[in-house]
């Protein structure tokens, strides 16, 4: 899937540079515990999560996070969003929440990965 449709699906807001739209993720996962997404995420994934803070976007970077995906309104400030955008990894937001964004996106065929 792409990022785009990644946004549009789950009626979200890119918060990062529109460059990467096009990229292809390869699937997802849900988890607000850094150390549950570096155990069991795989390459390629898209992130989300309700944890909003710095360590994301670092997690994001040792994990080969394609995405990260804000649930409940979450929104990053200015210093994460550079941050992302340096690492030129999208930063999404919705207003869904953790459980229906996860439902809405598997729906949608995009599978879990999550070991």
């Amino acid at each position: 899937m792409k990022i785009s449709e990644l946004v549009t699906r789950i009626n979200g807001i890119l918060l990062t540079d529109e460059n990467k739209q096009d990229s292809e993720i390869a699937g997802a996962m849900g988890a607000d515990l850094m150390s549950d997404v570096l155990a069991s995420i795989q390459p390629e994934a898209a992130l989300l999560t309700g944890l909003c803070n710095p360590q994301v976007i670092r997690t994001a970077q040792i994990a080969d996070i394609r995405a990260i995906v804000f649930v409940r309104n979450k929104k990053p400030g200015q210093e994460m969003v550079r941050l992302a955008n340096e690492e030129n990894i999208p930063l999404i937001t919705t207003r869904h929440g953790l459980f229906e964004t996860c439902g809405i996106l598997y729906q949608a065929g995009l599978k879990s990965l999550e070991m």
